[in-house]
């Protein structure tokens, strides 16, 4: 939803995006600040203890404890409700200059039209943040940038000249960020079995695609794809584990005799292995699916939605 609406004020005309980053936020949230805010909807004494409590609470660091008397400890249950009740006065002030922005959590885009009048937003907004709720703007992350430019929540965003609109797509870095998982999921030493790998790719490959299903990724997953099988043969033909069995397997699969000795006993490494025509032929796209690896591209044209 927050992409969509980003989309929005983009195709709008709204194509100087104010890009304001916090700094360490868990980390930099004023306690005083903060149970002021709360106060000024909470009545309840208790409650309110209750909460200043928990954020003196402390954590503990390596084994040992440490006193906590700024910031709310990441990944408690109670910090993304209180981060979005000290970031709602923000949302606020925004409304009230009638600016058309999009926040999630603590990543927001501000929408403006001009360059000019961005870096006055810019400007004013940062001001904003760091004396009326003690919070730190990392200046050199900060920036004003064209949406072909901007990485928002794992995405970026490009023209398409036949829809005469900007449309969304994962980021080169969520691609790569992506990739590296596939990797290490796809190791040849990693010691554990082909069904397991499957296991563990098809939870990734799922989650990853769900989250950018409204992303227009066909070609990069084409790519994605191809390299993961290359991985996948390369993983097979090791578990073949020696020359005998490796001939026999690639006979059964339908290759000559000739045709599996000469791949089994040249002497190229993995890398050729695995993108060799023999191989290909011998382990398809079709029989990889039958053996239940996923294809990223696949799945992706199964749930993709249009926007």
């Amino acid at each position: 939803m927050a992409i969509i609406q980003a989309l929005e004020y983009i195709n709008d005309g709204y194509e100087w995006l104010v890009d304001i980053d916090l700094e360490r936020f868990f980390d930099t949230v004023h306690h005083d600040k903060l149970m002021r805010i709360i106060s000024h909807t909470i009545k309840d004494g208790d409650v309110i203890s209750l909460i200043r409590k928990y954020l003196v609470s402390g954590v503990m660091v390596h084994g040992k404890y440490e006193d906590t008397p700024v910031g709310t400890s990441q990944g408690g249950n109670l910090s993304p409700l209180l981060s979005n009740i000290m970031l709602n006065e923000l949302d606020k002030e925004l409304e009230a200059r009638g600016l058309r922005f999009v926040r999630y959590a603590d990543d927001s885009l501000i929408f403006i039209r001009s360059e000019k009048a961005a870096n006055r937003v810019l400007t004013s907004i940062t001001k904003f943040i760091e004396k009326k709720l003690g919070l730190k703007v990392n200046v050199e992350k900060s920036r004003i940038s064209r949406p072909g430019e901007t990485k928002f929540l794992g995405f970026g965003f490009y023209y398409d000249f036949n829809k005469e609109k900007f449309q969304p797509r994962p980021h080169e870095k969520s691609i790569q960020k992506f990739q590296r998982k596939l990797r290490k999921l796809t190791k040849r030493n990693l010691g554990i079995s082909l069904d397991d790998r499957i296991v563990k790719l098809k939870q990734v490959i799922l989650g990853w695609v769900n989250y950018f299903k409204i992303a227009n990724m066909k070609k990069a997953l084409g790519a994605v794809d191809a390299k993961l099988r290359s991985r996948l043969r390369v993983i097979i033909w090791k578990q073949w584990k020696n020359n005998k069995k490796r001939i026999k397997s690639l006979i059964q699969l339908g290759i000559p005799e000739e045709e599996s000795k000469g791949l089994t006993y040249c002497r190229r490494g993995y890398r050729f292995i695995g993108l060799s025509k023999v191989v290909q032929r011998a382990l398809s796209n079709k029989r990889l699916k039958q053996r239940g690896i996923p294809f990223v591209l696949d799945y992706y044209l199964k749930v993709h939605t249009v926007i």
